[in-house]
């Protein structure tokens, strides 16, 4: 069951990890926190596969990868809202984070409900209800990046290269300024 977590709108960068937070790229460390100013039950509750619901600008405020480490970090499969902020959409892609823009979608969605969705379809489910949205599926290239685990991994795959990182464990090297 993915139990749905639900934020409303202008859920910015700091609400997801408080800049106090931002002197380590610690995945684990950083899903410790995640939304610990706004909710402080989410770090400790979040169990992996659980959705993350948010409203409209979801992602707002500072351009810093920390947000989207830390919701894979804690554990969520991917997040649902009505629109992102562009940096936190892409910041997100690059380390594998699933989004999903659903605007139909968000205001039928509770906390607690267990959502699921089937990215080759293009079909979000609220199992507890019944409903299903089709949504808008991603561009084949930003498909391969989420399902190669982010960019990272996806570079280094291409370019033959073993013992990957991922986003966030210092593997940023690979690949920079390469044009393959």
């Amino acid at each position: 069951m993915a139990k749905v977590w639900r934020y409303g709108d202008n859920i910015d960068t700091d609400a997801i990890i408080p800049a106090r937070y931002l002197n380590t790229w610690d995945a684990a460390e950083l899903a410790r926190h995640c939304f610990e100013d706004v909710d402080q039950t989410f770090a400790a509750g979040v169990r992996p596969g659980d959705v993350v619901v948010g409203g409209t600008n979801f992602g707002c405020g500072s351009s810093r990868e920390h947000a989207p480490v830390a919701l894979k970090a804690a554990g969520v499969s991917f997040v649902v809202a009505a629109n992102y902020a562009r940096i936190f959409f892409r910041n997100s892609i690059n380390i594998g984070l699933p989004l999903v823009e659903a605007p139909d979608a968000v205001g039928s969605i509770k906390a607690g409900d267990d959502v699921t969705f089937d990215s080759a379809a293009g079909v979000l489910t609220n199992r507890t209800t019944g409903q299903s949205w089709t949504v808008r599926p991603f561009p084949a290239f930003l498909t391969e990046i989420v399902a190669a685990g982010g960019l990272i991994p996806l570079t280094r795959r291409r370019l033959g290269l073993e013992g990957g990182t991922s986003a966030g464990e210092g593997g940023g090297d690979a690949g920079e300024g390469d044009d393959r």
